[in-house]
């Protein structure tokens, strides 16, 4: 096989931006497989030109023009990104190969736009690609392991990627790390809820972990792992014989059934500084909070206390939540979690608006079923921008005006002072009030605000949201084309739009073809 000139591109983001939080923390947001492909074609005796595209660079510059293959890296709101850029390298002569939940996802959408559509990636997956090498036109070829690799290369390995993109990070740096893949929790709307819990190398999280304090005095690192700590003894103790105790930062996101007071105290004394776990509704999936059969009040009462109680042993909290689920009526949801932003003044909420990517998620094909799934254009589904999906039990602007009240609650100055007074001139004070007045919080209350009212006044817009019409609103298009701004001219025909109903097609057709087998 000849020597190939090889560009990964690890997209954080979709588009240019100059908000202080993206500063602060885009170049933390890194993906570690881009970073694993970069590894394993530099072993198999190619050039690697690795890119993080963060949204302060010059992407146009930045991605070189005499590539032989260009691999993408991207989530869905970076899809229309991916496409526009696919285009420009394949008019370049360039074989292209996109990854990443996007591709999981919505892998017969970005067939049409890519050569090669990856799903798990091993060696093998991409020795294939390698050993391939053609431009496939006008479909893509769908390419995937049976289930995630079993080890990927170690931070050493990785550490010259890594290191370049933390370069980009002005003050806090955290270093990517991945214990284990899948979940063992089957939340309905979850990408890693059909994927089984699958443990990587403890033996190679230590060699990770004691290298990291060859390269800083004190490292911090983000867990990737979906759910971190479901072998909660193996993990510590891992960390506990790999270096000094409290010696390195970490970061992570856990469930609240795995964050007893016992393992918090543990995580305290190895230097754990920030958890994410996911409360998502206060009417189901009580297994991932640890309250059972609880709803309602008395969840709220019991979560708010748990938090509490982890607070004073992990000093960053964040709490995540859906909107929208079907198991939410009337103004009661709402309410509930404005509570417990009184009950528990020191954590910082994250709203996820309930969408339906593609294929990533059983509850889907229901919803596909139904008709409730909406093409919004890819650019838009990042979880706050755009909800894909009808709500069961909301008229739309019904619920855009609980959305913008429990936001304005969540981030008013007098719940952003009550924050920063629980937590004090901390580092986890101030990146409070960064995230508050920054995208997070102000920037989703002035769109959240621009979409209600252009419900009330576009009849383009309403069309849509009721699924009366697919043509995207001209609203949705303007924003599109000012966030991709040269590379809008590389858009193909047609990558505006999506068949939201794709999932459901290839389902049904695959179960016909089974029965007609049979």
């Amino acid at each position: 096989m000849r020597k190939l000139k090889i560009a990964v591109i690890d997209l954080v983001t979709k588009g240019p931006t100059r908000a202080l939080y993206a500063r602060v923390m885009n170049p933390n947001l890194t993906s570690i497989m881009p970073q694993v492909v970069s590894v394993w074609c530099e072993e198999s005796g190619h050039d690697v030109k690795f890119i993080c595209y963060t949204g302060f660079e010059n992407l146009l510059d930045e991605v070189p023009t005499d590539t032989d293959l260009v691999f993408v890296t991207a989530f869905t709101q970076a899809a229309q990104l991916s496409y526009a850029i696919s285009n420009m390298c394949r008019q370049r002569g360039a074989v292209t190969v996109l990854g990443g939940p996007h591709a999981r996802c919505y892998p017969e959408d970005a067939r049409k736009y890519f050569d090669y559509v990856t799903g798990f990636t091993d060696q093998a997956a991409l020795n294939e690609i390698l050993a391939d090498l053609e431009q496939h036109r006008p479909y893509g070829v769908h390419i995937a392991a049976a289930q995630h690799p079993a080890s990927l290369p170690s931070v050493e390995q990785r550490w010259k990627f890594i290191d370049a993109v933390l370069a980009k990070a002005p003050t806090i740096k955290i270093v990517p790390m991945i214990g284990s893949l899948g979940c063992p929790y089957t939340c309905s709307f979850c990408i890693d809820s059909v994927v089984d819990y699958q443990p990587l190398s403890f033996d190679q999280m230590r060699e990770d972990l004691r290298f990291l304090l060859t390269k800083f005095k004190r490292p911090r690192v983000g867990w990737h792992d979906p759910n971190f700590g479901v072998r909660f003894n193996d993990y510590l103790d891992a960390i506990e014989e790999a270096v000094p105790v409290n010696s390195i930062d970490h970061v992570a996101e856990s469930s609240l059934s795995l964050l007893s007071e016992p393992h918090l105290q543990r995580l305290k004394k190895n230097g754990f500084k920030a958890i994410l776990p996911g409360i998502e509704s206060w009417y189901d999936l009580g297994n991932k909070s640890k309250t059972g059969a609880r709803k309602g009040e008395e969840k709220v009462q019991q979560v708010s206390d748990h938090i509490n109680m982890i607070l004073e042993y992990v000093p960053y909290v964040q709490a995540n939540f859906v909107l929208g689920l079907d198991c939410d009526e009337g103004d009661e949801p709402f309410e509930l979690t404005k509570t417990f932003i009184d009950k528990t003044p020191a954590v910082f909420p994250g709203y996820s608006l309930l969408s339906a990517f593609g294929e990533a998620a059983p509850l889907n094909l229901e919803l596909q079923r139904d008709g409730r799934v909406l093409p919004f254009p890819f650019h838009f589904l990042n979880n706050h921008h755009a909800m894909n999906v009808r709500p069961k039990n909301y008229e739309w602007r019904d619920f855009y005006d609980h959305v913008i009240d429990l936001t304005e609650y969540s981030f008013s100055w007098r719940t952003i002072g009550r924050r920063f007074r629980s937590q004090g001139p901390s580092i986890p004070g101030w990146m409070n009030v960064l995230r508050a007045v920054s995208s997070e919080g102000f920037g989703r209350i002035k769109y959240y605000r621009m979409i209600r009212g252009l419900l009330d006044t576009d009849a383009s817009m309403k069309r849509f949201f009721e699924g009366e019409t697919t043509e995207v609103p001209e609203f949705f298009v303007n924003r599109i084309k000012n966030d991709l701004g040269d590379f809008w001219d590389y858009l193909p025909e047609g990558a505006m739009e999506h068949d939201p109903t794709a999932y459901l097609k290839k389902h049904e057709s695959t179960r016909k073809l089974v029965e007609l087998q049979a």
